[in-house]
């Protein structure tokens, strides 16, 4: 799986906890809870979005390495080629 394979699969799983954000206007290195203004219940249906997508266990601890669209990328490149 490719960079923007993964890529993909966050976006999608970040519409299906936010459905009404325009994904194209994200900036690669905002907050992803700032910028689509999501809770942490949200965030949380976000990472349980990747772990049935690319079946990525994601530890809370971690969560801070996927704030962003370009960090989330990067761990999960890290992850999936371990």
């Amino acid at each position: 799986m490719n960079s923007a394979d993964i890529e993909r699969a966050v976006l999608h799983s970040l519409k299906a906890v936010a459905p009404e954000a325009d994904l194209s206007t994200l900036g690669r290195s905002e907050d992803l809870r700032d910028a689509l203004d999501i809770d942490s219940m949200d965030f949380l249906r976000f990472v349980v979005g990747l772990h049935n997508t690319l079946h990525v266990e994601v530890p809370e601890r971690d969560y801070p390495k996927i704030r962003t669209l370009d960090t989330c990328v990067a761990y999960l490149e890290r992850k999936l080629a371990t």
